[in-house]
This record gives structure tokens, C-alpha cells and sequence, in this order.
């Protein structure tokens, strides 16, 4: 007959009890499973081109334009309005096509975002007249009487900088955004006598338009 076991012997923990009963060799193994998996989702984004590839018609922001997206960011218009229409109905009935990410490859960073005290402007461009901007920016209860948006008059008496254009262009080649040297050298020749709210419309009204 085979020998009785002690009263009180405890068998060594194996296989799975042994990692479910031990706290620090779990927590090694679950951040080992989590850095695998977050690599092999990940690294083959690096290599493969149809990420980063612009879809047909979308095309770098012209010196302006680009003046007018660093306005917006240092202005904090990102705050209240996002630029990512969801594919939900609902969202495509209001705000148009759902957006795409081959929109942004000239982003840096992309407007996407959740925020929306307004509305999204991912298709704004070609919406409301270069007026309309003008007003709305200044005094935005003067058209939008129930609006809560904060007004931007000090746009129209500050000129853009045509000496700071360059390096921004240069900063944004070295991204990867395709500008040649014959556009940043035109860069400062391209914003001469424009303000900071000429930039800013002409940031407004391009996008949403270049992807039909």
C-alpha cells in the first residue's frame, strides 16, 4: 500500500498555479505579453507604405495656409473643435465624408480629437465665404447669436512674418512633407502684407476640399 501522506504536506506549485501564486513573476510575465503584442502591432506600421501614403488630391499647405494651421494651434482652436468625422450616419449627414486618414500625412500633428464645444471643421473649407470667416473670427455672436466662442480681433492687425516662413517650411520638409526648395525660398514673397487672420481663413477654407 502506498505510504500515507504527512498531514499538512503541501504539494510544490506547478505550471500555472505557480505563476498565479507568485505576484512578481506574474507582473514580469504580463509586461513581457504586452511588449511582444505592442511590437508586433506596431513595428510593421514602420514598413508598410499604405499608411503614410496621401490619398488622391491631397496636397502640402501653401505658405499661408501654413501660417494660418500654426495660428490655429497657438491659438488653442483644437480645444472646442476636433477635424475627425466618424463613419456613423449621423456624424456623415451633418459634417460630410467621413475622414480619411491618408488627409492628414502633411499633419504634423494631425487635428483629430474628441473635443467639439463647436462644431468639426474637417470639412469647413468652401462652407461659409472668406467674409463669413472674417466676422465670425472678429465677433462671432454678430452672426451666431447663441455662440460661446471666444473672439480673435487682434488677428487682423498682426502681420504674418515673412522671415519665419522659411525655417518653418524647411522644419516641415524635414518631416516629410514634399516642399521644394523653389517653395521655401517663395515662402516669404507668399505671406508678404497678409495678417494673421488672412492666414488663418486661408487655413480654414482649404480643408475638407483637396479629397473629392
Amino acid at each position: 500500500m502506498p505510504a500515507a501522506k504527512h498531514e499538512g504536506h503541501v504539494n510544490p506549485a506547478k505550471g500555472h498555479e505557480r505563476i498565479e501564486t507568485n505576484n512578481g513573476l506574474m507582473i514580469v510575465l504580463i509586461l513581457l505579453v504586452v511588449a511582444v503584442g505592442g511590437l508586433v502591432e506596431i513595428v510593421p506600421l514602420f514598413f508598410q507604405r499604405s499608411t503614410t501614403e496621401a490619398v488622391a488630391g491631397v496636397k502640402p499647405y501653401t505658405a499661408l495656409q501654413l501660417a494660418g494651421r500654426d495660428v490655429y494651434l497657438r491659438e488653442g482652436c483644437y480645444n472646442c473643435h476636433s477635424q475627425m468625422i466618424r463613419a456613423l450616419q449621423s456624424e456623415t449627414l451633418r459634417y460630410g465624408h467621413y475622414s480619411l486618414a491618408g488627409e492628414f500625412v502633411y499633419d504634423r500633428p494631425f487635428q483629430w480629437g474628441s473635443k467639439r464645444t463647436g462644431p468639426d471643421l474637417a470639412r469647413v473649407g468652401g462652407k461659409y465665404s472668406d467674409e463669413w470667416h472674417r466676422i465670425h473670427l472678429t465677433s462671432p455672436r454678430d452672426l451666431v447669436p447663441e455662440s460661446n466662442m471666444a473672439a480673435y480681433p487682434w488677428l487682423a492687425t498682426r502681420q504674418v512674418d515673412p522671415a519665419s516662413m522659411p525655417p518653418r517650411l524647411t522644419a516641415m520638409r524635414r518631416l516629410g512633407v514634399p516642399y521644394t526648395q523653389t517653395e521655401v525660398d517663395g515662402s516669404p514673397e507668399a505671406v508678404q502684407g497678409k495678417s494673421e487672420l488672412d492666414a488663418l481663413i486661408a487655413y480654414l477654407q482649404v480643408l475638407g476640399t483637396q479629397v473629392k
